[in-house]
């Protein structure tokens, strides 16, 4: 189905150069590419091996708790906290990255409804993408610079650089709220040109798409609630109870062997459930800005289809992994990989777009 062009000059009232919206649209697409990314390579490098090394250390500790030695117990723990820390941060830096992209793609869409300047709408922007940055990297160095030369006693430099960035983002978006709360006090004027609007294939798929993701990512949610979380619950706690009353490593081995799958067999149903949803809320963000994709009509269409195709490949094959191990795990990454692809190719496709605007207007 060929759909109808939107006229150049309608795209370049509503794209700019160097306008809040422009550096939105870079910033948050480029944002979450880079969490993504960061993503594919935490699953890969670390990921399974601090499962492992978290695994030995519980072992360690039910041996030390069995042979009523509490030193050892406590250096086993210390052991699981520090890789738990590492664990964490590393999640929380993958996460925070993309958000902070979904955020900014968020804040670009309503930027005609932000009744500031352009100039101080241009600030925020920058000072967005530039808080959306720092705070991963804040939380990323939490692990590795610890309390090395703070004047604080429980936290960090890495922390407090975290915390000062997210702050930034706070600020951004009670200035944003404030040129929301004008526009709706002046009775619907508007700062700039709205959004093409459109209804070509690539944007009816990546709406529609994006909806049955979360949709599906919000029933396998309600299922897991309803039908294994309760279930999980009681069995950890059977299962450490069984633990401490255990007194020789073959029988502590097999408990902590079993306390292991059923971490992992949580752990990958909440994450199959958030990416799903995540991957959803990404499709519906991208297909607003599709008319400022410039490709071919063809190679738009590749780019969504991968990025659908990437969408559901994860989340399935993450689920998967309980029943064939490393080898779903690969292909759960294999699809990361082609979300990412597509991010990169709309990216590319925007950065065109902009140039080929920029020229015509010189």
């Amino acid at each position: 189905m060929v759909t109808e062009a939107i006229p150049v000059k309608t795209i370049s009232a509503a794209l700019p150069a160097m306008s809040a919206r422009r550096i939105l649209i870079f910033g948050g697409i480029a944002l979450i590419a880079m969490g993504m990314l960061f993503g594919d390579v935490f699953a890969v490098f670390v990921l399974h091996q601090n499962g492992g090394a978290t695994g030995a250390a519980l072992m360690q500790a039910a041996n030390a708790a069995a042979a009523q030695d509490a030193a050892g117990v406590k250096t086993a723990f210390a052991q699981i906290g520090n890789l738990m820390e590492d664990r964490g941060t590393k999640v929380d830096s993958h996460v925070h990255m993309i958000d902070a992209g979904y955020l900014a793609l968020l804040v670009a869409l309503v930027q005609p409804y932000v009744l500031l300047s352009q100039a101080k709408k241009k600030l925020l922007a920058k000072l967005l993408i530039i808080g959306g940055l720092l705070l991963p990297v804040g939380i990323f160095l939490i692990h590795y610079v610890g309390l090395a030369y703070s004047p604080f006693s429980a936290i960090g430099w890495a922390s407090v650089l975290a915390d000062s960035a997210g702050a930034l983002l706070i600020v951004c978006l009670a200035y944003e709220g404030l040129g929301l709360w004008r526009y709706f006090r002046s009775g619907g004027l508007v700062s700039e040109p709205e959004m093409p609007r459109e209804r070509s294939w690539e944007r009816r798929a990546l709406l529609s798409g994006g909806t049955l993701l979360i949709l599906l990512g919000f029933l396998h949610g309600a299922w897991y609630s309803a039908f294994r979380l309760y279930h999980h619950e009681n069995h950890e706690i059977y299962i450490l109870k069984r633990m401490s009353d255990f007194g020789n490593e073959s029988a502590i081995q097999s408990e902590v062997n079993e306390y292991g799958m059923l971490q992992v067999e949580k752990a990958v149903h909440i994450a199959a459930h958030s990416h799903i949803i995540e991957f959803g809320l990404l499709a519906i963000l991208l297909s607003f800005v599709q008319p400022f994709v410039f490709l071919s009509e063809q190679w738009k269409r590749r780019w969504v289809k991968v990025l659908l195709l990437g969408s559901v490949i994860l989340p399935l094959f993450v689920l998967l992994e309980l029943r064939f191990g490393l080898l779903a795990g690969g292909i759960a990454d294999l699809g990361g990989l082609l979300v990412i692809i597509a991010l990169v190719g709309m990216l590319v496709g925007v950065v065109r777009y902009t140039g080929r605007l920029d020229g015509e207007a010189a």
